[in-house]
């Protein structure tokens, strides 16, 4: 993996990354794409674009992850902007393939 100090210019999110980072952050609430707080709001492709303020897209995903929502904390202040751009690339990237 490459650090966030490293990354330089580059561009868009790097999927592994995002799926280490989520592991790391994420699945304790939503591991499998699913959702222990609020069921109905998993990270499945139709919920995304049902419940994600703005729909179901990596801007909306960098959003909902840096400011929090309801239930949800804010990682905004734990987390780099690269770190939740590489988990919102994830995210999106995952909800298209289908969870597992």
């Amino acid at each position: 993996l490459v650090s966030s100090t490293d990354r330089g210019n580059r561009v868009g999110g790097d999927v592994l990354s995002g799926e280490q980072i989520f592991v790391n952050n994420c699945a304790a609430c939503h591991s499998g794409g699913q959702n222990v707080i609020m069921p109905e709001k998993t990270l499945e492709k139709d919920a995304l674009d049902k419940y994600l303020a703005g729909g179901r897209n990596k801007d909306s995903v960098i959003t909902q992850v840096t400011n929090g929502k309801n239930a949800m904390p804010a990682f905004g202040g734990r987390l780099s902007e690269f770190d939740i751009e590489d988990v919102a690339s994830y995210v999106i990237s995952t909800s298209e393939t289908g969870w597992r």
